[in-house]
């Protein structure tokens, strides 16, 4: 399978969500996405901070994690008729222009 742009996964996402019921309201999105930063939160600490999981914590995937949040992320641009992939691109002409020489 080939990677999909921003556009084919907002789209899919799309096609998913009018299948199974619709968005939820606008706030319901953002605490769901605070719930799974939250999780991604938790399993970088585990991973790379300093409190580690217990013996009796399962292993979290931290792919998983991180796909849970975009997929939010992508439900939110959604809702509110946002084509990421154009946010993306103005992102990297700001980059570019604005941020030139700030990192180097």
């Amino acid at each position: 399978m080939s990677a999909a742009s921003i556009q084919d996964l907002q789209a899919r996402i799309d096609a998913w969500i009018a299948d199974n019921g619709g968005y939820w309201d606008e706030l319901s999105l953002m605490c769901r996405l605070t719930e799974e930063v939250g999780e991604l939160a938790r399993e970088y600490n585990h991973r790379f901070g300093a409190k580690k999981k217990r013996q009796d914590e399962g292993e979290a995937a931290l792919k998983n994690e991180l796909a849970d949040v975009l997929w939010l992320v992508l439900c939110m641009a959604n809702q509110q008729g946002i084509d990421l992939q154009s946010a993306m691109d103005d992102v990297f002409k700001k980059l570019k222009t604005r941020d030139a020489d700030r990192w180097s």
